[in-house]
C-alpha cells in the first residue's frame, strides 16, 4: 500500500521532538512537532500553503500579525505569502501536526529540538517516502 495511514492525533501526542517529518509524498508532506511551554516555531514565511491541527496543549497563532487563542481541536490554514508563527502560551507541551504543500523538509528528517533545527539548512530535495 502507498501512503500513510496511522492515528495522528496519538501520533501527534507521543512525539517529543520539535519536528518530525512522518511522511513526504510528491505534493504533500505529513510533519508532527513538539513545542515546549513558551517556545514558538519562529516567525516564517512560505511560499506553500500550510495546514497545522493543534492536538495537545494551548497556544497561539500569529498570522500576518493577528494574534488568536488555540488549542486542541482547532486548525490553522496559512497561505503562501502569510508570515505566521505558533506560540505555545501554555505550562504543557503544544502537540500539532502540520502539513506542507508542497513538501517543505528533507523526507524523514528529525530535529530534536528548536536549536536544532536552526541550525539545519535542510530543505526538501525531492526525494518522497516512497517511489511514486
Amino acid at each position: 500500500m502507498k501512503g500513510y495511514v496511522q492515528d495522528i492525533e496519538s501520533v501527534a501526542i507521543g512525539n517529543d521532538d520539535f519536528r518530525k517529518v512522518l511522511y513526504t509524498a510528491k505534493n504533500c508532506q505529513l510533519v508532527v512537532m513538539s513545542l515546549n511551554p513558551q517556545e514558538d516555531i519562529g516567525a516564517e514565511v512560505h511560499k506553500l500553503d500550510q495546514f497545522f491541527r493543534v492536538e495537545q496543549g494551548h497556544g497561539e497563532v500569529v498570522l500576518d500579525g493577528v494574534k488568536t487563542p488555540i488549542k486542541p481541536g482547532y486548525a490553522v490554514i496559512v497561505p503562501a505569502g502569510a508570515r505566521h508563527n505558533i506560540i505555545n502560551t501554555g505550562t504543557e507541551p503544544l502537540k500539532l501536526y502540520t502539513i506542507y504543500s508542497p513538501p517543505n523538509h528533507r523526507d524523514g528528517v528529525v530535529h530534536h529540538t528548536r536549536a536544532a533545527a536552526e541550525a539545519d539548512t535542510e530543505h526538501f530535495d525531492g526525494k518522497t517516502s516512497e517511489e511514486f
